[in-house]
């Protein structure tokens, strides 16, 4: 039984990998330091918003044997329109990434510092971290193998790790379940915690998942296996919410409010547990950097793919210079603590305008009889999504009022 269900995981796990990066390791613990349990709520509305847009995004990748972009842009038939679509996917996606995929290298080396000190060498007038170019190799030489197989079960097996790593310290804090139990099922609104409850909910319910789960199950699985990619859809997802609440919990053990990032975490963690404390986080960011480092060149070249028409495979010349540049320009910016804000406003921008317009887009995508067939939304499957397509929506008007201080709220 086990074997079988070993057997049948799939393309879950990595997008639970590609939305519990640095990013969110470091959102959730600012939250548990700054409010202790009580906005677990915001994780586990998350938790249920990513399952409902990721299992549609799953469903039409395998019914339709298509990439999510590739069904945009052959479906929208304005070309203006088309057009926009298009370019916005581009920008927020493909430059997005690069610019974030700094700061998933530069996660996975506050783990790997955890164990290994002063990693940097002077070449010119320059400092450079040798453990970026390491991680860039690692995350290269898995891409550029270009075998599906090779990249799910690697990143199941650093997916597992993290887990671990970051259950393991939520486990030794001993926290009050109780508590834990009110602070996931009582909403709780303030001026003071909205930001970090948008920052929870933008972390997790990420726009390029869409893109890469779409094309990853058809790389996986036929129309026959839909049942089975659901519950892998489920299971990984529940999973890594879990995780992201275990950061929460560890960090809400913790009484000063000077921590400011992951590495803090380990550190504020360590009278409590001693040096463990450091190695459990040190291996947790190190996993969570690292897999985001892979899925983000991956979920780049897959947009490029789909929109811009091209038929190729993760071996092709095209489809591999995307992400090697997408890559490259991470650990270039990484290994010289260079953080590009300008792109990364940008990219936030991006994202925050194509989130709301993607929950959009599926929906509409999803009711098409003509697409999907008898596996379109059921009522309850649109209800879920117009949601979630609201929550979306106000994330975006919030992550703009807080880019540009529009002062709204």
């Amino acid at each position: 039984m086990i074997r079988n269900w070993l057997k049948n995981i799939g393309p879950g796990p990595l997008i639970a990998a590609a939305f519990i990066g640095p990013g969110t390791v470091t959102v959730c613990t600012l939250a548990g330091v700054g409010f202790g349990f009580s906005l677990l709520w915001a994780m586990v509305l998350s938790i249920v918003a990513t399952i409902v847009l990721q299992e549609m995004a799953a469903r039409l990748g395998i019914i339709t044997q298509k990439g999510l972009s590739e069904v945009i842009r052959t479906e929208i038939n304005n070309p203006f329109i088309r057009t926009i679509v298009v370019i916005l996917i581009l920008s927020a996606i493909v430059i997005g990434n690069a610019a974030y995929e700094a700061g998933n290298i530069s996660g996975a080396i506050l783990g790997m510092e955890s164990f290994i000190t002063n990693p940097y060498i002077d070449i010119g007038n320059n400092s450079v971290n040798y453990l970026s170019i390491l991680i860039g190799i690692i995350a290269f030489g898995l891409l550029f193998i270009g075998n599906y197989k090779v990249i799910e079960k690697s990143l199941i097996g650093l997916v597992t790790l993290m887990s671990l790593a970051f259950v393991i310290t939520a486990i030794l804090t001993k926290p009050n379940l109780a508590e834990i139990i009110k602070g996931a099922f009582t909403p709780n609104f303030s001026s003071n915690n909205l930001i970090t409850i948008i920052a929870l909910i933008g972390t997790t319910v990420v726009p390029y998942n869409l893109f890469l789960h779409a094309a990853l199950v058809k790389e996986k699985w036929s129309k026959n296996d839909l049942g089975i990619a659901r519950k892998d859809t489920y299971v990984a997802i529940v999973l890594g919410g879990l995780v992201s609440m275990a950061i929460i919990i560890s960090a809400a053990a913790i009484q000063s409010l000077e921590i400011e990032n992951a590495a803090g975490l380990a550190k504020g963690l360590e009278p409590l547990f001693g040096s463990f404390a450091k190695y459990f986080i040190g291996i947790g960011l190190f996993a969570a950097g690292i897999t985001s480092a892979i899925t983000a060149p991956l979920a780049a070249a897959y947009v490029v793919k789909g929109c811009l028409g091209w038929d190729t495979t993760l071996k092709s010349t095209r489809f591999r210079m995307v992400w090697i540049v997408i890559l490259f320009t991470g650990v270039i910016f990484s290994s010289l603590g260079f953080k590009p804000i300008d792109i990364i406003k940008f990219a936030q921008v991006a994202n925050g305008l194509l989130l709301p317009i993607m929950a959009g887009l599926l929906i509409w995508i999803m009711n098409k009889e003509t697409i999907l067939g008898k596996h379109k939304n059921n009522l309850v499957n649109n209800i879920l999504g117009c949601i979630i397509f609201g929550i979306t929506l106000m994330l975006s008007i919030a992550t703009l009022n807080k880019i540009f201080d529009l002062n709204l709220f």
